[in-house]
């Protein structure tokens, strides 16, 4: 797969693409586009080896372009007011690259402005956060895995307005990592990965998304089923917020799941155990194309309401 540079904030950035420029033909629906944040320590080519190549299934049914983009030096220049990665330290601008990425592959891609959504992984789905508050016209839904909300004091853009979209959480309850539970982290995870400071726990992060979409009703969970022949050692959990009119909010609980993404790649043992249940890149893509669905009747609607299209002489 050959790495692709592009110039943003300053600086020379890198990334990979998966999926085709000669994209639909003239008159046919433009391509989503998926871009998939690295976790810490990681480049895109080491995640997408470290996901199998899960989430280039879009791209490789010519419905999507897939993005692994390049954080700078292993991390991205997340919201945490606490981390201390190079990223950070630098100040590197990964919302100017995101925006600059977005705006070359929309041409050359030809890639539908109004389906542009970010999938981030542990320091990347803080990213995606980022991106949510920061730019959320960037991006038309969010999913974060293995990553919760910082707390109000921990977080550079407590104060920014709501900028409802759907959001789409993973998270294991056995993370040894991020705790699903929230609070500070380790002191190991502190020295190792260079973040602090207090976070919420995986339920108040998605009860915070919900709040953000303006979501009142009460939330429904359901316990999904076993694949056949998967190990059973984790089980998974499905919570939906869900409203008439509102974008919607699902989490996935992986019961003595660890810091890792369910799906065919099983990670190394330890940063613990990986649910094979399902696979998280068919949830996002399944998600995003539901959304997309219900969307649908609206757009059906104001064109209604709008009446026919004047004609010129």
């Amino acid at each position: 797969m050959t790495q692709h540079s592009i110039e943003a904030g300053g600086r020379t950035r890198t990334y990979i693409v998966v999926g085709p420029k000669d994209g639909p033909e003239d008159g046919a629906d433009a391509r989503a586009l998926f871009l998939i944040f690295h976790g810490s320590r990681q480049t895109g080519a080491k995640h997408r080896t470290f996901t199998g190549g899960a989430f280039d299934a879009p791209a490789e049914r010519g419905t999507a372009v897939v993005v692994y983009p390049d954080g700078h030096r292993g991390n991205w220049n997340d919201a945490r007011r606490d981390s201390s990665f190079p990223a950070r330290l630098e100040n590197v601008d990964d919302v100017a690259f995101t925006r600059a990425l977005i705006e070359k592959l929309t041409v050359s891609h030809r890639i539908d402005p109004g389906r542009i959504f970010a999938v981030g992984y542990s320091n990347g789905g803080q990213m995606v956060m980022r991106l949510a508050h920061e730019a959320p016209e960037l991006i038309a839904g969010a999913a974060v895995i293995a990553a919760t909300m910082p707390a109000p004091e921990n977080f550079l853009f407590a104060s920014a307005p709501p900028a409802p979209m759907p959001v789409l959480l993973v998270h294991g309850t056995k993370d040894p990592i991020i705790r699903y539970e929230g609070g500070e982290p380790s002191w190991w995870v502190r020295t190792a990965f260079k973040v602090g400071g207090q976070s919420l726990s995986m339920p108040r992060t998605a009860a915070y998304f919900a709040t953000r979409n303006g979501i009142t009703a009460e939330p429904v969970s359901t316990t999904l089923p076993h694949r056949p022949g998967s190990p059973g050692r984790t089980t998974v959990e499905r919570t939906d917020y869900r409203q008439e009119g509102r974008p919607p909010v699902v989490l996935y609980t992986v019961h003595g799941g660890g810091h890792t993404i369910p799906g065919p790649a099983e990670a190394p043992a330890v940063i613990g155990r990986t649910n094979q249940d399902v696979s998280t890149a068919d949830l996002v893509a399944e998600f995003f194309a539901d959304v997309r669905k219900q969307q649908e009747p609206v757009r059906s609607r104001a064109a209604d309401s709008a009446g026919p299209t004047p004609r010129t002489s």
